[in-house]
């Protein structure tokens, strides 16, 4: 079954800047920087009533145009000049490198079989090594490792850039996988079959070239595929439209189609299900972001699920499960939105609609994510943004929910050990001051999970205090948030202080450890502040919905809100109070920006969305028009106006000092929007930064030297605009 579970990355480390990657998508599907530029220089739709705005910057969405590139080496030269030579960012830097490539850092583990795998970046393979060994070498303080690949070699040979797009693995002997290799770190990736015996590519094996494909198994000898077949096979967000079924040995372009979506559609793809010695095919259809479709494969034709068209669907041992995102009166029952329901598949499918509910929410109460194993389900809950995770065993009289013991005022993450033969499960656990831990348990067995590994303290922070606080919005709703700062703190407003926030797609921001902040800001004496605005999944759907579409100012509002708590409180004052967020969170920072321009000291404004009047129009922009709305409907382009950054700067404002980041192959976010951002702030005459590295995608960096490059550019500008001395 598809475990939802968080990026585990961002736990083990907090190695960016920021906790804040994409607005989620869905995995890789298909544009590529090749084409980029296409249908880049048309102006924006605008309605009859409307008089068409030229935009004199859309000479900047041209991605790898000659004048675009200059422009940006021009800005990167003065903000690399100004930031390099600030006292302390030679030394933060090559700190923040040492962290990213510790040999201390937790392994990530996934269990293929009797092996542990792990993919692993350190100083000496900065692109990274897939390796493996068995769990008792694993479990060991310094394993001896099988490499299995090592991609710096694949690269250097094939004088290619390849960053780690993960890797597919046929079931149940692992020994041959799909890996996805990315160019510079682009969300396209190319796809190579891979012999895990041989510990080679397979000669004449499945590939497909660059794009932003879905490909799993199905045989040994068939993959279900959906990637750029040609013409009107992508939907308007450049995904998969087309589900095919392609035979080794056999042309792509002679793969038979099985399943077709439409070009409206958010992604298609199909795959097949090893579900407790049980196949069953799937395909599953995102019309939108928010809604889902699963067909189940009978006979010749795929069955469309019957469910509430924005419910989450999934198989487990013969069960179908339920997350719903709205509220859904079935069976004589109204189950809450945020419900995590499950029944026998075979039952469902003829009609009946008893279920039964495996998480249900209270007024502070959400459901972070699930898993299933070989006889027990997980659930990781959150009770005021803070984690429990809860075992449901299943009985004759229905199942039995058990909590494990976790610490308090954490972040939790779990995931099966090996979900078709064990009940065995990883914990990983950490909150802001306590690192991350790696902990093996048994679903079955009530003693607490056994700690394999544990990260060291990557900053010192002995006399650190966390607190939870709630703030005000402007329409009375109480909103979290976490503030950590030296205990005893002075309430004088002298305390440089960083607040993050990101606010949109139902993600959570949780008490996770982030070395790279805690070594470029609290240790220094800053104060760190996480702020759990509405359009996040703090409070499960509801705290999303209020702060879509036409009621987003709710989310801005309630940032607001925060800062200005912080400042009533005397923890800081404006010209110590600085901000910081990406891509979502990057158009959060383009909002404060422009509409409370008094409120904050300085702004770290990473890889955003900032034109939302564009936005739709750029790679994978149509995707999110579920979440921010459609600019081409004309009562929704209203909305988008009324806090599109781009459209309302405005002359004779000054802004907060800013730096702007972004990466030349995001290929799902833009750069144009900062790019353009900048233009016209220079040209409105205002004092700012701009650093776009040249490699990274979405995540903006492609490996750990450039990470450390890009966080260290952040917390310098902080430091400097807001009095944090260097050490």
């Amino acid at each position: 079954m598809r475990n939802l579970a968080p990026l585990l990355g961002a736990l083990l480390l907090g190695a960016c800047a920021t906790k804040t990657a994409p607005p989620p998508t869905p995995p890789p599907a298909a544009t590529t920087i090749a084409n980029e530029t296409q249908a880049k220089t048309e102006a924006p739709a605008m309605s009859k009533s409307e008089p068409k705005v030229e935009d004199p910057y859309l000479w900047l969405e041209e991605v790898l145009g000659d004048k675009p590139l200059a422009w940006v080496a021009e800005r990167n030269a003065k903000s690399k000049a100004e930031l390099e030579a600030a006292p302390g960012f030679g030394a933060l830097r090559d700190r923040l490198r040492r962290i990213y490539d510790s040999k201390e850092k937790i392994p990530v583990p996934k269990v293929l079989g009797k092996y542990v795998y792990n993919f692993w970046r350190d100083d000496k393979n900065p692109r990274g090594l897939y390796r493996r060994a068995t769990l008792d070498e694993f479990k060991k303080p310094t394993p001896k490792w099988e490499v299995v690949l090592d991609l710096d070699a694949l690269a250097k040979a094939e004088n290619e850039n390849w960053v780690w797009h993960g890797a597919d693995c046929l079931y149940p002997k692992y020994e041959r996988c799909l890996l996805h290799l990315s160019r510079g770190g682009a969300d396209a990736s190319v796809v190579r079959e891979f012999d895990t015996v041989e510990k080679k590519m397979v000669e004449g094996g499945f590939t497909l070239p660059e794009a932003k494909s879905e490909i799993y198994w199905k045989d040994l000898d068939t993959v279900y595929v959906g990637t750029d077949f040609g013409p009107d096979s992508l939907t308007d967000s450049g995904y998969p439209r087309i589900v095919k079924e392609w035979k080794r040995g056999t042309k792509l372009a002679d793969a038979k189609t099985l399943f077709e979506g439409q070009k409206t559609d958010m992604v298609v793809s199909g795959e097949r299900q090893f579900d407790h010695g049980k196949e069953r095919d799937l395909v599953y259809r995102r019309p939108s972001f928010f809604t889902e479709e699963l067909h189940i494969r009978n006979g010749d034709a795929y069955e469309k699920i019957d469910k509430p068209e924005d419910a989450e669907a999934s198989v487990w041992d013969g069960q179908l499960l339920l997350k719903l995102r709205s509220a859904w009166p079935t069976a004589g029952k109204t189950w809450p939105a945020g419900s995590l329901l499950i029944a026998p598949l075979a039952e469902y499918r003829a009609g009946k609609r008893e279920m039964t509910a495996l998480f249900e929410p209270k007024p502070n109460t959400s459901l972070e994510s699930y898993m299933g194993m070989k006889t027990t389900f997980v659930t990781v809950e959150l009770e005021d943004v803070k984690s429990s995770v809860f075992v449901h065993t299943r009985t004759k009289n229905g199942f039995v929910r058990t909590k494990l013991e976790t610490s308090p005022m954490s972040a939790v993450s779990a995931f099966a050990y090996d979900e078709h033969d064990s009940d065995d499960y990883w914990l990983l656990e950490s909150n802001f001051t306590v690192p991350t831990t790696l902990a093996l348990g048994n679903a079955t067995k009530k003693a607490r999970a056994e700690t394999v590994k544990k990260n060291p303290a990557f900053f010192d922070a002995a006399g650190l205090d966390v607190v939870q606080r709630f703030a005000t919005s402007k329409d009375g709703t109480k909103v979290p948030y976490f503030q950590i700062a030296k205990k005893n703190l002075p309430l004088d407003g002298t305390a440089p202080t960083l607040l993050e926030g990101y606010g949109g797609f139902e993600a959570s921001m949780t008490p996770y450890y982030q070395a790279s902040t805690g070594a470029g800001w609290l240790e220094r004496g800053g104060v760190y502040v996480v702020a759990n605005i509405r359009g996040g999944g703090e409070y499960g759907p509801a705290w999303h919905k209020a702060a879509l579409k036409e009621n987003r100012q709710r989310a801005y509002d309630d940032f607001i809100a925060i800062a200005e708590d912080l400042i009533a409180r005397k923890v800081t004052s404006t010209p110590k109070l600085g901000i910081i967020g990406g891509s979502n969170g990057g158009l959060l920072m383009g909002v404060m920006m422009t509409q409370r321009p008094d409120l904050f000291g300085a702004i770290v404004c990473q890889v955003p969305l900032l034109d939302m009047m564009r936005y739709h129009k750029l790679l994978a922009g149509a995707s999110w028009m579920d979440e921010y709305g459609d600019p081409d409907k004309p009562e929704e382009r209203a909305a988008l106006a009324r806090f599109s950054p781009y459209q309302n700067l405005k002359s004779g404002t000054r802004y907060p000092r800013t730096l702007f980041t972004t990466s030349t192959r995001d290929d799902r976010v833009h750069p144009g929007h900062a790019r353009k951002m900048v233009a016209r702030l220079l040209e409105l005459g205002q004092d700012l930064l701009y650093y776009e590295n040249t490699e990274g995608g979405h995540g903006g960096a492609a490996n750990n030297e450039q990470r450390a490059y890009m966080d260290a550019l952040a917390f310098t500008f902080l430091g400097k605009q807001l009095g944090l001395l260097t050490k």
